[in-house]
């Protein structure tokens, strides 16, 4: 298997929404933005599928390693050989790899976080980051066009904390702010037991509107130069949104089973972007 392969399998794979936007891109920046989500997907497959805290953050380390020696001219891994090619035309920078597996680590350090702003941190490294990389990926020319990518990062992040809170409960892991669970007198244990409550409905529906307002900050920052070339993002703001409003209209019931939508759908608004050039 070739590593342009292994990327392609690993992001097809994953059935993520962001495969399907990758799709209606020109083949070097499509080839490009795979061999980045697979970087992205193997970092955090660390995390979610190593057991043993320290197994995981020495594999993590490896990642830190290989990145540095894929921008000394040596990569190793697939992965990181499919991605090589397209450091430098993209502006792919090192700290920006790094700064995603510093994310992954903060996985292994601590599952809650006291307020929104700490969770932002982990927001920033871990989706800000990766929305600025794909930015430039996908034809970034306008600097200002950095600010909305990286805000539309963290609407996504946090439309995936939403979907994913049973989830990460069987995982020990609670991403809500401690201080916003006091507020709506949410227990922990409540979620980590999957206690479905109207307070829990009250709590998620305050994370669904803090969502959907950095959609509209992120949309209102994309600068009209760059508009075009940030269609993909736009495909998956589309799909991300629609997302997030199904698990609204299901009540918020995320601690039972993982709402999505199906493939289909999301080739369907994706197509319906490239088409019509707007959400």
């Amino acid at each position: 298997m070739t590593p342009q392969e292994y990327v392609q399998q690993k992001a097809a794979s994953s059935g993520s929404s962001f495969y399907y936007a990758f799709l209606f891109l020109p083949a070097p920046r499509r080839a490009a933005i795979t061999a980045f989500y697979a970087f992205c997907r193997e970092v955090d497959d660390v995390v979610d599928e190593v057991h043993d805290p320290t197994v995981a953050a020495q594999k993590l380390r490896w990642w830190q390693q290989e990145v540095a020696q894929t921008y000394a001219g040596q990569p190793s891994h697939p992965v990181m050989q499919a991605l090589s090619p397209f450091v430098q035309p993209y502006g792919i920078r090192q700290e920006q790899l790094q700064a995603v597996i510093q994310g992954c680590q903060m996985d292994l350090e601590q599952t809650r976080y006291l307020d929104h702003a700490a969770l932002g941190r982990y927001c920033h490294l871990v989706a800000g980051v990766v929305g600025e990389v794909a930015a430039s990926i996908f034809g970034q020319t306008d600097p200002a066009t950095t600010r909305y990518a990286h805000t539309l990062g963290q609407a996504f992040q946090l439309t995936n904390i939403i979907r994913d809170v049973g989830e990460d409960a069987l995982r020990g892991r609670i991403y809500l702010p401690v201080n916003e669970l006091q507020r709506f007198d949410v227990k922990a244990h409540e979620i980590l037991q999957r206690v479905y409550s109207d307070r829990f409905v009250a709590l998620m529906r305050f994370q669904a509107e803090r969502a959907h307002t950095l959609y509209d900050q992120a949309l209102a920052l994309l600068p009209d130069a760059d508009r075009r070339s940030q269609k993909p993002g736009l495909m998956m703001a589309s799909i991300y949104r629609t997302l997030l409003s199904e698990i609204e209209r299901e009540q918020f019931k995320v601690l039972e089973a993982r709402v999505s939508l199906t493939p289909l759908r999301k080739l369907w608004l994706a197509w319906k972007v490239q088409a019509l050039g707007r959400l």
